[in-house]
């Protein structure tokens, strides 16, 4: 179904996915992506790959041309040697730049933040990119972000307010350690407005009361377990788009009922 045909949803959603290196958060949007498009309830779809790794395009099946790192770069080398009627279009083509680093399918579209090379403070340049992925995102409907480790990036680079911020965690103590801060920097420091914050259990394999009791002993309400599903494995492993798993996939079929409880039925 293409994203004109879906059907439109009752309110935009911002939806990021974030927690420790390792915990399969790529696999896990990539596995939210196709059961929202299997609701057909994601209306205009926009995926925003955060994590430098760019790990998403391949579980999804999309090759990335251009990154918004890149744009970056481009902006700061023009600004720094540059003519000076290059500097004066610099504005005017800044969201030509940004749409041309947008992936567009059928189905959904993505933007690739990819990695900065020159170091130092631009804030200037990253209020404008933010700016304008800000103002991209106000042409679809459902908007998921596959972020790194922490919610620091996000902040800095994609969005100011979410309304669900998604932790996924492994079975350890640090997958909940890392939880946790992610809590106290929405909580009490305040990096991020979020409306929701909820925790996924990835890989699981028994053991679900214990790790419901630890995650109400760091104060993080548990939104579902996503057990260990060998297919995915293999999917990864022969490069296959983990979108592509079968319906009845058990990793899938759980972040369906994560998905169908805690973003669309919100």
């Amino acid at each position: 179904m293409s994203m004109s045909e879906s059907l439109p949803p009752k309110k935009k959603r911002l939806v990021a996915v974030s927690g420790k290196g390792g915990t399969g958060k790529t696999a896990f949007t990539a596995m939210m992506t196709r059961a929202l498009l299997d609701s057909s309830m994601a209306g205009r779809l926009l995926l925003i790959d955060a994590d430098p790794a760019l790990g998403l395009p391949s579980a999804i099946g999309v090759q990335v041309k251009r990154t918004m790192g890149q744009v970056r770069e481009e902006i700061i080398r023009t600004a720094r040697s540059g003519s000076q009627e290059e500097k004066a279009q610099l504005g005017e083509m800044l969201d030509y730049m940004v749409l041309e680093a947008l992936i567009e399918t059928d189905s959904f579209a993505l933007l690739a933040m990819g990695r900065t090379e020159t170091q130092g403070c631009f804030c200037p340049v990253n209020d404008l990119l933010r700016g304008a992925i800000e103002m991209l995102s106000r042409s679809f409907d459902t908007i998921i972000i596959d972020g790194e480790a922490g919610v620091e990036q996000i902040n800095r680079q994609v969005v100011r307010h979410l309304d669900t911020l998604i932790v996924v965690s492994d079975a350890t103590a640090r997958g909940l350690q890392t939880a946790s801060l992610i809590r106290r920097m929405i909580s009490d420091d305040r990096v991020i407005r979020c409306d929701k914050l909820g925790l996924v259990f990835n890989r699981v394999q028994g053991n679900e009361e214990l790790l419901r009791r630890s995650a109400g002993e760091i104060g993080i309400e548990v939104l579902g377990f996503v057990p260990h599903d060998e297919a995915i494995g293999q999917f990864d492993l022969i490069g296959r788009p983990i979108t592509e798993l079968p319906a009845g996939s058990p990793g899938l079929v759980a972040v369906r009922a994560i998905v169908e409880g805690h973003v669309i039925g919100q």
